[in-house]
């Protein structure tokens, strides 16, 4: 599973706005997501769904590149980290006001 997301922020900002999502994953879902630099590990399972996979925080995109779910699953998995990103990395949501939990 790979995907690109576009955003306007920032990189620096983008990046505390993704590290804010880690620890909405990790509160929310227990899954892990560990920042070397500009590069994220994801490691957890959702459900009956492991999730593994990688983010790279680019000037003005994210690629993500992960485990495929299988067949069933790869639409709603892409869906829901793109949705998330959207959320995150909305220029218009002040950073306090992302959910943690």
């Amino acid at each position: 599973m790979n995907f690109e997301y576009v955003y306007t922020l920032e990189k620096t900002e983008a990046k505390a706005r993704l590290e804010a999502l880690s620890e909405y994953l990790e509160n929310r879902h227990g899954i892990r997501c560990v920042w070397d630099g500009d590069n994220g590990t994801i490691r957890g399972k959702y459900l009956v769904v492991k999730i593994e996979g990688d983010m790279r925080i680019e000037e003005g995109r994210v690629r993500f590149s992960g485990r495929d779910p299988g067949l069933l699953w790869r639409k709603k998995a892409t869906n829901y980290m793109q949705k998330k990103l959207a959320i995150y990395l909305d220029p218009n949501t002040p950073i306090e006001e992302l959910p943690r939990n």
